[in-house]
């Protein structure tokens, strides 16, 4: 199976009960909309509800970081992709993009680290080699692209030149 570089996630728009008192997608709900892409894409390398339940085994989230580059307004059509930046046995690292879908512009940013974990202990565990397989499958198509800018990036308030 060939992996899109990058994987093109979902679709979603901005619902009028995301908008805030500025009139735009409030912040709480880019981390909303993030999430059920985050969720696109563990379902995209086989960690689906299907294998939760076969295994006793999900994935945590242990850091996610947003930029908010442009914007969006209710009822704006959405797009999300996703780039995966890394991985090993236990910890997935990716990226998304939301997109305006009709006019294209990148509305905000977001890198996420995922813990593999065994419910049943309530620690981190090994991935099976299936997945880690599709895993490196999904890392293959993606290594050659460039990395956005945002990966990696800190918070940080120094004044600038």
């Amino acid at each position: 199976m060939d992996a899109p570089a990058p994987l093109d996630l979902r679709r979603d728009v901005v619902r009028p009960e995301w908008i805030d008192y500025n009139g735009h997608m409030n912040v709480a709900y880019y981390l909303l909309a993030f999430d059920g892409s985050a969720d696109a894409f563990l379902d995209a390398v086989g960690l689906d509800e299907a294998y939760r339940h076969a295994t006793g085994h999900a994935t945590f989230a242990a850091e996610c970081h947003i930029t908010y580059q442009r914007e969006v307004m209710s009822g704006d059509p959405l797009r999300f992709t996703a780039q995966l930046i890394g991985f090993d046995e236990k910890r997935i690292h990716f990226f998304m993009s939301m997109y305006h879908a009709e006019q294209g512009f990148q509305a905000a940013t977001s890198e996420w680290l995922i813990l593999h974990v065994d419910l049943g202990q309530r620690r981190v565990a090994p991935m099976p080699r299936a997945i880690l397989d599709r895993l490196a499958e999904v890392h293959a198509a993606h290594e050659h692209l460039p990395h956005p800018p945002e990966v990696g990036r800190a918070v940080n308030a120094a004044r600038r030149g």
